[in-house]
């Protein structure tokens, strides 16, 4: 039986100054605990109130009622199996391929979207600024389906990045020449902005090149999701 505590200590970490300062996270449902378990990332325990995971070790294993796990989870029906993790150390970034930037992305399914994309097109490696949402908030989680297991995402000040490399960044804007006709180099910055508000001028003075995606019907839409106008420019950088 899971003594009180455990569970306040687990629901603790559904703020993010726990999370940092525990340097923990939690991460829920049997595929995603399954997917975590077996990537580079260390678990400081799982538990569990049906599924079977003969793949944990029995040290990290703990078994839970139904009831003890609604009460760790942050879901409104818990599925099962609740982890929780070590974060990463961020990784020194590799600016010999692309790296995604965002500036102030708010919303935590744009975010977990965001990573799924760098997941799938090949991009190790992701840049926050420090009032982009929390990449290891519940929700972000549950969007990334696992990838964020194998993204490098590191907080920091923008602007100190771009100094400290000489590849280009390039600024996704929605008034900016159409990304079909630039001829995209083999490395690079892709920088996105908040969802309201585009890139912020502070970070806008580091940009070599603004690209767009164009708009083909009547002017209906006042813009395009952030996430999936990440996923539409990543697609043109790696077709070259």
């Amino acid at each position: 039986m899971v003594v009180k505590s455990q569970i306040k200590f687990i629901k603790s970490l559904r703020r993010k100054k726990i999370r940092a300062e525990q340097k923990l996270f939690v991460a829920e449902g049997p595929k995603m605990v399954s997917e975590l378990y077996r990537s580079a990332l260390v678990p400081y325990k799982i538990y569990t109130s049906g599924s079977v995971m003969e793949e944990v070790a029995s040290e990290f294993l703990e078994r839970v009622t139904v009831s003890e796990l609604k009460q760790m989870s942050s879901l409104k029906n818990p599925n099962q199996v609740l982890g929780v993790f070590y974060m990463p150390t961020p990784k020194k970034v590799d600016f010999t391929d692309w790296v995604v930037a965002l500036d102030e992305v708010r919303d935590p399914g744009n975010l977990g979207t965001i990573i799924r994309m760098c997941d799938w097109f090949g991009i190790n490696h992701l840049l926050c600024s420090t009032h982009t949402v929390d990449c290891y908030n519940p929700k972000v989680l549950q969007a990334t389906m696992g990838a964020i297991a194998r993204i490098n995402i590191i907080y920091s000040d923008l602007p100190s990045q771009f100094q400290n490399t000489e590849v280009p960044v390039y600024g996704s804007f929605m008034d900016a020449a159409p990304v079909y006709d630039e001829k995209m180099p083999t490395s690079g910055i892709l920088l996105m902005g908040n969802e309201a508000n585009g890139i912020s001028q502070e970070i806008e003075k580091h940009i070599a090149k603004k690209i767009g995606i164009p708009q083909y019907a009547a002017k209906t839409s006042e813009s395009l999701n952030v996430a999936m106008a990440t996923a539409i420019l990543l697609n043109e950088i790696r077709r070259g």
